[in-house]
């Protein structure tokens, strides 16, 4: 097993998996890191997924397991995760779509400064929300598709097993640290100034979370009464979102588990 990463750290991966230097975004750097591989998880580069796919299938790979998203399934996304799931298809290996839905660790990144620093969420629409998902329970779903037979052509959505607000994620976030976190309503253009000033995950997507621009990165509206229009849908009647159980067999993880497996990380 090997693992690809722009810059290699020693001691950063498990033993027995080897860290091979490249970037997707220069496939040039790829041909010792495909050489030998059988199956292949693949992050979303759609400016080169062409490329880097038809390295893969000259390397030899025959089966691809796409990063993919829920935003593909809900016909949202058509030109960051999509083509690279077309380029994927139209290669003619074995293929899987793994599309999760909103990652729980977003809120690590964004709300965790805040909360190590004050114990503090600031946070403009704490009523709107969604069905965050365990990041292990997408990494069950990607290793099922990689080592297992049965997933060719398939496309798993993923998404956690609870409609949870924001508000109630802070509260979650809270008990299983056991200390109080207070939710401070702040305007979306304050948001994005906090954002900005953190860095990181929450600058790079600052715009795109706080509905400064939409999914194609045209600007958009972040206007109080679209919050409001978002926060008022009624999320319970899309019904049952699909999880990670439908693939696994074993019920999808709880936030309130996610937040427990990471309340060192917001306490540091």
């Amino acid at each position: 097993m090997r693992a690809l990463t722009r810059r290699a750290k020693p001691g950063a991966a498990p033993e027995g998996v080897r860290v091979q230097e490249g970037d997707l975004t220069r496939p040039e750097t790829l041909k010792d890191a495909l050489a030998g591989v059988d199956a292949l998880f693949l992050f979303p580069v759609a400016a080169t997924a062409e490329e880097v796919v038809g390295m893969a299938k000259s390397a030899g790979v025959r089966r691809v397991v796409v990063l993919s998203s829920g935003a593909v399934t809900a016909g949202y996304d058509t030109d960051f995760h999509l083509p690279v799931e077309r380029a994927v298809e139209a290669s003619g290996l074995e293929w899987t779509h793994v599309r999760p839905g909103e990652f729980a660790m977003n809120k690590l990144a964004l709300w965790g400064p805040p909360i190590r620093a004050e114990r503090v969420v600031r946070e403009p629409a704490p009523d709107a929300g969604w069905f965050p998902v365990h990041e292990q329970d997408i990494a069950d779903v990607a290793v099922l598709a990689l080592t297992e037979e049965g997933h060719a052509g398939q496309a798993y959505t993923l998404n956690g097993p609870e409609l949870l607000t924001h508000r109630r994620q802070v509260e979650l976030i809270a008990e299983a640290m056991g200390e109080e976190i207070r939710l401070e309503v702040v305007t979306p253009q304050k948001a994005r100034e906090i954002y900005l000033a953190q860095g990181g995950f929450a600058a790079e997507n600052a715009d795109f979370l706080l509905g400064f621009e939409d999914y194609a990165g045209d600007e958009s509206d972040p206007s109080p009464e679209t919050e409001t229009e978002a926060e008022a849908f009624d999320l319970s009647s899309l019904g049952p979102m699909p999880t990670a159980e439908a693939v696994t067999g074993r019920p999808a993880r709880t936030f309130a588990q996610w937040a427990r497996d990471h309340a060192d990380a917001f306490r540091a």
